[in-house]
């Protein structure tokens, strides 16, 4: 039980057990992943009932719906080099009722995915709520393993971001913090590699749950993309690297 629960805690120390710079680093041609997002167990009979705001108490469609993705990426050839859900993994909000079982009936789930395929986590807003905390955050850790880190994958530098950091860190600013300065020097780092004896990456791809924006850079500020100043900071950030 204890080996099969570290499937969901490879993500450790800002790296991701596996998928290490010393193993991946260099690049070995085309390959595939799939990026998913949102399985969000309890959130389509809250969505029908209107009580968005609830935890949802019931998530029997949403499992089977996960068991449908992972009996068909388990088909896939070749196989895909990892699988990242991009946050929302359960819709339940840190302390309440619904949130334990969520989690573990999508774990449960998760489990039947193909032992050669990791499994990468990214954290969301229902996963840390929308004003994360020093608490909401090490909840996560425990159960999902860091809220930012990055791997390697055949030569590409793969960064997993906490969005909700640069959404609403008002109660965790240390956090947040510590995020900028880790990501500014992943950044720097593969800015810098092509003057230096490593090879720079082949590509840099960015996970989060919030995106930058949802059809152009210059749109106004919404619910479903980040701010403009800080998605503007990102972009010039990511663009220099």
């Amino acid at each position: 039980m204890a080996e099969m629960e570290e499937i969901f805690l490879r993500a450790k120390h800002q790296t991701f057990s596996g998928l290490t710079e010393d193993a991946e680093r260099k690049w070995t041609g085309p390959f595939c992943f799939i990026q998913a997002a949102d399985p969000q167990l309890g959130l389509m009979k809250a969505w029908r009932e209107g009580d968005c705001d609830g935890g949802g108490d019931e998530w029997a469609e949403e499992v089977e719906l996960t068991k449908q993705t992972v009996e068909a990426v388990n088909r896939l050839r070749p196989r895909p080099r990892f699988m990242v859900l991009c946050g929302d993994l359960v819709h339940a909000m840190p302390g309440t009722p619904f949130r334990e079982g969520q989690e573990r009936d999508l774990k449960d789930t998760l489990k039947g995915t193909d032992p050669s395929i990791p499994l990468v986590f990214v954290s969301g807003n229902h996963d840390l709520g929308n004003t994360p905390t020093p608490s909401t955050v090490e909840q996560y850790c425990r159960a999902w393993g860091d809220d930012y880190f990055s791997f390697w994958v055949g030569g590409v530098l793969c960064l997993v971001l906490n969005s909700q950091l640069f959404y609403d860190a008002s109660a965790c600013p240390q956090l947040k913090e510590a995020q900028e300065t880790w990501l500014e020097a992943q950044l720097s780092r593969a800015s810098s590699s092509s003057s230096s004896t490593e090879p720079k990456p082949k590509h840099i791809l960015v996970f989060q749950h919030i995106p930058l924006y949802l059809k152009s850079p210059d749109e106004e500020d919404d619910y479903f993309n980040l701010q403009k100043d800080v998605r503007q900071r990102l972009m010039d950030r990511f663009k220099r690297a």
